[in-house]
């Protein structure tokens, strides 16, 4: 770590500790804040832009902490979900979506991607979810593959804005949609 930036480093890890220091500065200075690894399951996001980026907002990070003492945080695969959700809980959903077009080729944040295998998984822990009386939301790319796996539950289209694409032209809003498994046809 360059000079100027030691005394911000330890400020950082003073409040999260090493690891999440790590990730917050590779979050507040990668492109777009986008986070994902390479096929070797390494960091692979370049720089941003930034001038100036706020890395070490204390006062938030002060609030967030306070907000996650009671939290149980898990990192492992969706379907485990089905072990804890029950009737009343919210879960939600924000997997890779399914590609727009067959061109389009980015599946996933990790080495293994996300498949049509895995978004047929998400589909069925999802009904299974709903219908359990978990109120369950996903939201996915507008494509009918993504509708007819959703036709039992309510759809909601909406406009969101891209800011990560290769040509620039491409990073207007687009048609995603919201699944509801608390509100039926």
């Amino acid at each position: 770590m360059p000079g100027s930036h030691r005394c911000l480093w330890s400020s950082i890890v003073e409040y999260v500790g090493e690891v999440d220091a790590r990730m917050i500065f590779l979050n507040k200075t990668g492109f777009n804040g986008l986070y994902r690894v390479h096929s070797k399951g390494q960091f692979n996001v370049p720089l941003g832009r930034y001038k100036n980026p706020l890395i070490c907002d204390k006062d938030n990070l002060k609030a967030v902490s306070k907000a996650l003492l009671q939290v149980e945080l898990h990192q492992e695969s969706f379907d485990k979900v089905l072990d804890r959700a029950k009737r009343g809980d919210f879960v939600y959903f924000d997997p890779p979506y399914v590609p727009l077009s067959e061109t389009a080729n980015f599946v996933g944040y990790d080495q293994n991607g996300f498949g049509v295998s895995d978004q047929e998984r998400l589909a069925e822990v999802f009904s299974r979810l709903a219908h359990r009386g978990v109120k369950v939301m996903l939201s996915n790319s507008d494509t009918p593959w993504v509708q007819e796996r959703y036709k039992a539950f309510r759809q909601v289209k909406v406009m969101a804005k891209r800011l990560v694409n290769t040509r620039a032209y491409r990073r207007g809003p687009i048609s995603e949609i919201l699944v509801l498994g608390y509100y039926s046809h």
